[in-house]
């Protein structure tokens, strides 16, 4: 009994507490060194650049910067004045109503550009590059195509419209027509990209389904409602989430389509029709200095994604199909 006891405690506790010490101890004595030497780059990068750059930004936000002078504590005064700003309030219904027309409209165009590119044909393959050949594109290229169909003066689209005895438009610069042809012109560059997501989750649907469905007798689109839908439900999510990022995070397609090359604080135009609220941001932080009152922008703007990114994922389980 004496030396069952010396080899085993009397305590079960010590005995785990002790072989959890032992284990951290040589963890750091042997992989944590090595782990925390080969992560040491990624872990340096997420202090700096990310945490660091996030926390100095909530600083600015309750400050008076203006990059010239040292912060000056205000608090929530750039909230306040956030609430009373009609231009920033203006700049939230513009990116509203991009996201509304451009992600519905990107996804529903994506997904049957997909489904006609999946079928086995001869020469899907140029179709599908020269989809993608907007998504690899500038877009200082796309605005001289744009330029060249939409110009008021000698655009193609006017040239139609004339043609076919209809009045002109100023199309970029039409308050009611700007953010319409924006969506327009982005989807266009950025159909492709999406795409191929529903390309890749198209190719993974097991076609035994559509065999045993087509046995059963259902038709093209009882199989694409009850079949493909469901199985690419995944992708579909995936696309939601990142057009409504990318989208609400929309600025170098409209400075650059609304004459901010030119003149920054032209951009947004005509009489901020088309001011999102990234150009917004880059605006006041960098055209007026107005550092603190941006930043307390891109902490509203984060607020909004992370509340609707968190909406999409609860709501996920609901439709999402897991294999």
């Amino acid at each position: 009994m004496e030396s069952v006891n010396k080899i085993m405690p009397r305590n079960p506790v010590e005995a785990n507490t002790g072989h959890r010490l032992t284990a951290k101890k040589r963890f750091l004595d042997q992989e944590g060194r090595w782990g925390l030497l080969l992560t040491s780059p990624y872990l340096i990068h997420f202090l700096v650049f990310v945490l660091g750059t996030l926390l100095t930004s909530l600083y600015f936000s309750l400050s008076n910067y203006d990059m010239l002078n040292p912060p000056e504590w205000v608090g929530l005064k750039n909230y306040d004045r956030l609430v009373h700003d009609p231009v920033f309030w203006k700049a939230l219904w513009n990116t509203l109503y991009f996201v509304i027309l451009f992600v519905p409209t990107q996804t529903f165009l994506a997904l049957i550009l997909a489904v006609a590119l999946n079928q086995k044909l001869k020469g899907l393959k140029l179709f599908r590059m020269a989809h993608f050949v907007p998504v690899i594109s500038s877009w200082t290229v796309i605005l001289y195509v744009t330029d060249a169909v939409f110009n008021p003066r000698f655009g193609m689209a006017n040239t139609l419209l004339t043609q076919l005895g209809l009045d002109p438009q100023k199309w970029l610069q039409d308050e009611v027509l700007v953010i319409p042809i924006l969506v327009l012109i982005a989807v266009w560059k950025g159909v492709g990209y999406i795409m191929l997501i529903f390309l890749a989750g198209l190719q993974n649907v097991p076609q035994d389904l559509y065999e045993a469905a087509e046995l059963d007798g259902a038709g093209v689109i009882k199989r694409f409602r009850y079949i493909t839908l469901p199985m690419i439900s995944g992708s579909t999510f995936l696309v939601l989430i990142l057009s409504t990022i990318s989208t609400f995070q929309a600025f170098e397609q409209i400075y650059v389509m609304t004459g901010g090359a030119a003149d920054a604080t032209a951009a947004g135009g005509p009489n901020n029709a088309s001011l999102v609220l990234m150009l917004y941001l880059y605006r006041e932080g960098f055209s007026f200095l107005h550092m603190g009152y941006a930043s307390a922008i891109a902490w509203v703007l984060f607020v909004i994604l992370f509340v609707l990114t968190w909406i999409q994922v609860r709501l996920q389980k609901r439709w999402v199909h897991y294999e």
